[in-house]
């Protein structure tokens, strides 16, 4: 009972007639329909589709926009997705306490498609097993990821000011990373032909903190994830680099984005240096002349510990209360370990999740094999971040965007910028252990 109750709480606030009108008939009792919260034709392209329901005849496939205040209707109505995209990196543990994902291991259990031994270490961000993120169940794949603290150069930036690359073997260190930024930025006053760096925080800032803290030896959490603690000397230093980062305006922070965006800035040869996973690589194939021009590194280090996360770890969970599991676990074996995982890896738009895959990325570019070098150097330093189960993520990364724009705008120190993330976010994970209890 007590479960229920909890996910009454968490889910309330969709009355039933806006929740039936936001389904518009999405859910069904048929058992040859499948019904999808994911991104079609972008992720879950035609022909994936298309393959599925040629295997396995009679079965439809319905597409439901990506979408958390649908998503949360679909369950008050009691009629969930039967598969669910989302980010195993910052929701696995906030799912399971709500008793909302389904454990997945009797299915890996009897999956020859999808055994265990092969699945990639990344897979690992949505294992969750009570207290700690990367053991215990499984309750979600990743479609494909990225070490997302890896970074990007761009060789004419570098050349054009006259400062040697970073070793593509011995990560740099951020301070480091910093002083490298301030030489490659270029500017006349507030006119700007060149910035140095965007870090790692397009994703989730949340993230990008978490594993600058984790490499320090630290966590934003305390032991039992129901308070943060951004004043811990770990934090604290992070939040000292970034502020200072912010302050010598040498690229995009949440104050001061940049005008046209971190890739288009990149890719027009006016950023020496960006925060980006290997996904990158999939876009750089379309661009001829940027392919000339980068190169790929090493995460950077911020303490003693080399920690190399991905970010994200984006792909599909299946809901305890979805009606068709059997059916959703079907299409994970189709689309993860079937002929669409292979097309995926062949795009370089990220590294497979099954490990066999890895030889399907692509090589044929001088700056795919340099990318693919490093990159396969790098996977001995995958590392899985923890996460509370208390509060959402999107809570986390609200808070310290709201909370350093004010930092940065008023020029406060870090230990101030400190105490106003934890006032905003402890009252939150108070809550939300209560709501879980």
């Amino acid at each position: 009972m007590g479960a229920t109750l909890t996910r009454r709480r968490l889910l309330a606030g969709a009355a039933g007639a806006a929740a039936a009108a936001a389904l518009g008939g999405c859910g069904t009792d048929d058992p040859n329909t499948l019904v999808v919260m994911g991104n079609n034709p972008a992720e879950v392209t035609d022909q994936d589709v298309a393959e599925f329901v040629h295997a396995h005849p009679g079965v439809t496939v319905k597409f439901v926009a990506v979408d958390q205040s649908l998503l949360t209707a679909m369950f008050a109505a009691g009629n969930p997705p039967d598969l669910v995209r989302d980010q195993g990196v910052n929701n696995t543990p906030y799912l399971v306490a709500r008793d909302l994902a389904e454990n997945l291991d009797p299915y890996f259990a009897r999956s020859t498609a999808l055994s265990v031994d092969k699945l990639a270490p990344a897979n690992d961000v949505w294992r969750y097993d009570g207290s700690r993120q990367g053991s215990g169940p499984r309750y979600g794949l990743v479609k494909d990821y990225s070490q997302d603290a890896m970074f990007w150069c761009n060789t004419t930036v570098f050349d054009a000011a006259g400062v040697d690359l970073p070793s593509t073997t011995e990560p740099i260190d951020y301070d480091e990373w910093l002083d490298l930024a301030r030489r490659l930025t270029k500017r006349n006053g507030a006119q700007y032909r060149t910035y140095g760096l965007v870090p790692p925080f397009d994703n989730s800032l949340s993230a990008g903190f978490i594993n600058m803290v984790s490499s320090a030896g630290g966590s934003i959490f305390s032991e039992d994830f129901s308070t943060v603690d951004f004043s811990s000397p770990e934090a604290a230093a992070a939040l000292r680099w970034y502020l200072t980062y912010a302050a010598d305006q040498v690229g995009s922070t949440v104050a001061r984005p940049l005008p046209a965006g971190s890739s288009p800035t990149f890719s027009a040869d006016q950023l020496a240096m960006l925060g980006y996973g290997y996904w990158f690589s999939g876009l750089v194939s379309a661009d001829d002349t940027l392919a000339k021009d980068v190169m790929f590194f090493p995460a950077p280090r911020f303490g003693p510990k080399r920690t190399s996360p991905c970010l994200a770890g984006t792909g599909f969970w299946i809901p305890k209360r979805a009606k068709h599991k059997d059916l959703a676990w079907a299409f994970c074996e189709h689309y993860f370990g079937g002929p669409p995982a292979t097309r995926r890896a062949q795009s370089g738009w990220g590294l497979p999740g099954i490990t066999s895959l890895l030889s399907d990325l692509p090589s044929d570019k001088p700056y795919q094999r340099q990318a693919l070098g490093v990159q396969k150097t790098e996977l001995d330093h995958f590392s899985v971040l923890d996460f509370s189960p208390y509060v959402a993520y999107t809570a986390l990364d609200a808070s310290l965007s709201q909370q350093l724009r004010k930092g940065i705008e008023a020029g406060l120190p870090a230990g101030k910028v400190a105490d106003l993330i934890n006032d905003t976010l402890n009252p939150l994970l108070k809550l939300g252990k209560e709501l879980v209890s």
